[in-house]
């Protein structure tokens, strides 16, 4: 006697309850994609340099200076409003 009550044959699932069996391959794709990845991020380090920062800092600056200039530009008026 088995521990499944019996299904009919209109109430079972067209699906498969388990899951196929396939072969264990040891270095998939996933696996090496990974493994590139974790490599990667070991030879960047553990964050950006100081020349790194540097020219994000000059460029932060003067982008905001920029956008101060195009805000407070006056446009070439004669009459000084």
């Amino acid at each position: 006697m088995s521990k499944k009550p019996p299904i009919p044959a209109e109430n079972q699932s067209p699906y498969p309850v388990e899951e196929p069996p396939h072969d264990h391959v040891e270095d998939n794709e996933t696996v090496a994609i990974v493994r590139e990845m974790a490599a990667a991020k070991q030879r960047r380090g553990n964050g950006p340099n100081a020349r790194q920062l540097g020219i994000g800092a000059a460029v932060g600056i003067g982008s905001a200076a920029i956008v101060a200039g195009l805000l407070y530009w006056r446009g070439g008026r004669k009459d000084g409003k």
